[in-house]
């Protein structure tokens, strides 16, 4: 059973950066965050499958990259050009099988439900 635990949330200026980490128990064929504010419809941020494929919301392309450390079960989520919409409790996911895009696609239609492990969250908060 995968169990992840994320960190590195806080409160950053716009324009800042954070590195949201999520360790994670087993190596899941993909993983990957999205993020929930307040009022907001949850949104797929970003995912990494096994074979290196990457997939972005289009809201955080260029800003935001998605990487892990394979030997010690990390997912990272490196976090630039920090604005005040990107603040919402972000967690880390994980799926069994789909590829990124995929896992994307499904956090969009189906939610966190769909995927097997899901960490308590780390927030952030962008503002001035």
């Amino acid at each position: 059973q995968v169990q992840l635990v994320e960190s590195g949330g806080g409160s950053v200026q716009p324009g800042g950066s954070l590195r949201l980490s999520c360790a994670a128990t087993g190596s899941p064929f993909c993983m990957g965050w999205f993020r929930q504010a307040p009022g907001k419809t949850r949104e797929g941020v970003a995912f990494l499958d096994v074979n290196g494929n990457t997939a972005y919301a289009y809201s955080v392309k260029g800003r935001f990259t998605v990487s892990k450390d394979d030997t010690n079960n990390i997912l990272y989520l490196q976090m630039n050009t920090l604005k005040p919409e990107d603040s919402a409790m972000y967690y880390c996911v994980a799926d069994g099988h789909r590829t990124a895009l995929q896992a994307l696609d499904v956090m969009t239609s189906l939610g966190p439900t769909a995927f097997i492990a899901r960490g308590q969250g780390t927030l952030v908060t962008v503002s001035s």
